[in-house]
């Protein structure tokens, strides 16, 4: 089965590694869920403004930059995904720290390449 994956900065921009990232994701048959600035049902997948609550991640991908990550750094750690994936540009040291206190496994990697090389798992 497929993991539950959470883009974190999604977007409907189709020039965004975000957009990239939630429409090969689904290809790949991943169950995604999308959060980002803009609400919107108007693409593949429904994007919000808040993480849904009661819902595992397997695995948390990350679009926003460290400064925009940080509204999101408790709620990231409480849904204890088994990893966090910072794409290229999201490296955030403090959110790796909490992520490694907490067992979360840390994978500085782009998304995109990951699931082009068949390494997504």
């Amino acid at each position: 089965m497929k993991e539950q994956v959470l883009v974190l900065g999604a977007s409907t921009n189709p020039s965004r590694y975000a957009y990239k990232a939630v429409k090969n994701l689904l290809a790949h048959g991943h169950h995604v869920t999308a959060v980002g600035k803009i609400e919107t049902d108007d693409f593949d997948v429904k994007i919000t403004k808040k993480i849904p609550e009661n819902v595992h991640f397997d695995t948390v991908t990350l679009y926003l930059n460290p400064m925009n990550q940080e509204a999101y750094l408790e709620e990231i750690i409480a849904l204890k995904p088994r990893r966090i994936i910072f794409n290229p540009g999201t490296e955030n040291k403090k959110l790796e720290l909490l992520a490694r206190e907490n067992g979360i496994k840390v994978v500085i990697n782009c998304t995109l390449v990951m699931l082009d090389a068949g390494i997504f798992e």
